[in-house]
Parts: structure tokens; sequence; C-alpha cells
């Protein structure tokens, strides 16, 4: 399951974007990823939620902070309210623009410690999302600066709560290493559901297998392997809660000959066996 990547445009007079996406007939399963951090509430439906490896149920009142780069997307199955569309309240900003306002203004320091803790996305109570459902809404009809004062405090005020942190596999930040790095976590996303040899992406990165191992844990807090098992499990979750394809069939799409090995993963990783995974979206 490959992410497209997504191109955000800055609106006149503004250092960040948003968007009011307001959908009749549901929110599409549309895998993808982009630089800018995400900020995103949404309202009046209910579906699966998928940040990197993680996957999950979502219901009105969802909000999430996701990290650049971190592939998601929502996916509705049925709205609250009939009558009433599926909505979705964005907010978008990049990396070097948060963190000089952050780094400069001290008053600001709550929200580099949670975008900092944001890589592999947080998620907050719902009914955190629904109380700030209006402050969201308000920002659309401000001008630039009043809609940038309203995003810098709902900021503040999510950085002082608890939220739960969701993908394992959250991509590394920029820095000198990157462009390794980058070759090595692009062939895997490609290519997780094949036989990988560490030999082969040690070349990727042009680094010996020891080299590629320290450069590796060093950007993603995991060992290769257990990367490569979030990205199949995280795939396997996809499948199993919205197709009926076989388990067996499925085990074997991301990459695994042996049903009993997967089946072992997925419990490990998931704490259930993918039947009954499976089993839970179904209720």
């Amino acid at each position: 399951m490959r992410s497209y990547l997504e191109h955000l445009l800055l609106p006149p007079g503004s250092s960040w974007s948003r968007l009011n996406r307001r959908l009749d007939d549901g929110i599409p399963f549309e895998w993808h990823h982009h630089p800018e951090f995400e900020l995103t509430l949404t309202l009046n439906s209910r579906g699966q939620r998928f940040i990197g490896d993680h996957v999950d149920r979502y219901d009105d009142g969802d909000l999430v902070l996701i990290g650049p780069n971190l592939p998601h997307t929502w996916a509705s199955r049925d709205r609250i309210r009939e009558g009433e569309p599926h909505t979705a309240l964005v907010f978008w900003f990049s990396r070097a623009w948060i963190e000089q306002l952050t780094t400069e203004t001290v008053e600001l320091r709550p929200i580099r410690r949670l975008i900092d803790r944001a890589g592999g996305g947080l998620a907050f109570d719902p009914s955190i999302g629904l109380s700030l459902a209006t402050d969201f809404e308000a920002i659309y009809s401000r001008p630039p600066a009043q809609s940038l004062f309203g995003l810098l405090d709902i900021l503040l005020r999510i950085s002082a709560l608890e939220a739960q942190p969701l993908s394992a596999t959250a991509p590394p930040q920029a820095e000198a290493s990157r462009e390794r790095i980058d070759r090595v976590l692009q062939h895997l996303h490609q290519s997780y559901q094949q036989p990988l040899r560490m030999e082969d992406l040690a070349e990727i990165a042009a680094l010996s297998v020891s080299g590629l191992h320290r450069l590796f844990r060093k950007h993603t807090q995991l060992s290769v392997s257990e990367y490569l098992i979030g990205l199949r499990i995280g795939e396997a979750c996809s499948r199993l809660s919205a197709t009926n394809q076989p388990i067996q069939f499925i085990a074997a799409e991301v990459g695994y000959a042996s049903l009993a090995n997967f089946n072992r993963q997925f419990r490990r990783l998931r704490g259930m066996s993918p039947r009954a995974y499976r089993t839970s979206f179904q209720r």
C-alpha cells in the first residue's frame, strides 16, 4: 500500500494551510503523506483511521496531530447525524515555521514539546475534539492574523493534555544522513511484501550492514526487522477490517509465507488473532 505525496499550497497572506472538508458521500480511503504537520478534527463521522502502522476506529470528535511524512488516511463507514456531511477540519504547518515560532517565543515552548513527540502521530480524547469544534470552525472565517492566533491557542491548549501515541514507524527528521535513510525507507515501503536481504538494503544506503543497523535505529528507534513487521501487520489490519479476503491470502500478500508466523507476529503487535481483529470491526 504505497502512499502518494500530497503537495500543499499556502493561501495568500498566510504561513500555514487549512481545509474545511465536508463530504456527503463519506471520507474515502486516500493513503498519502506530506512534509507538513497535520492537525485534523473529524466530526459527524465514524470509521477507521490509518496512521503509519497504526489502525483503529474513529468516531465523532476524532482529534489527531500527525508528524511530517507519516502516511495516513481516514475511511468513513457511516455518519452520526443523517442529513449532515462528514466533516474534516484540517490545519497544516511546516516544521521549520513552527520551530522558529516556538524557539524564539518562550510562551510557545509547550507547542515545541508537543510537536517533538508527534512524529508518529498523537490522538486526543474525542471529548477534547468536540469541545474544540467551535474554535476550529471559527478559524475559517477570520482574517489571517486572527486565524494564526486561533491555531496557536488550540495547539497550546492541547499541548497540556495527555495523548495516545499512534504509529511506531515514524519517519526520521531531516538531517545530513536523511538521504541514505530515505532511500532505504522508500524501498521498504514499496517492497515490504517481498523477501528482503540486509545486504541489499545496505547497498541501497551505501553502507555496511552494521552501519545500516546503526543508522536505521538512530532514525526510527526500531530495528529493520521490527519496522518491516510493522509495515506488514499494518497493511494486514487494513485488509482485515476493510475486505473479506481470506486470512491466509492476506498473510501471503503482505509477505508471510508461513501462516503460523503471520498469526504469531500479528498477535504480538495487536494483542489478538487476525480473526478476532476482523470480528471486532464486523461488530
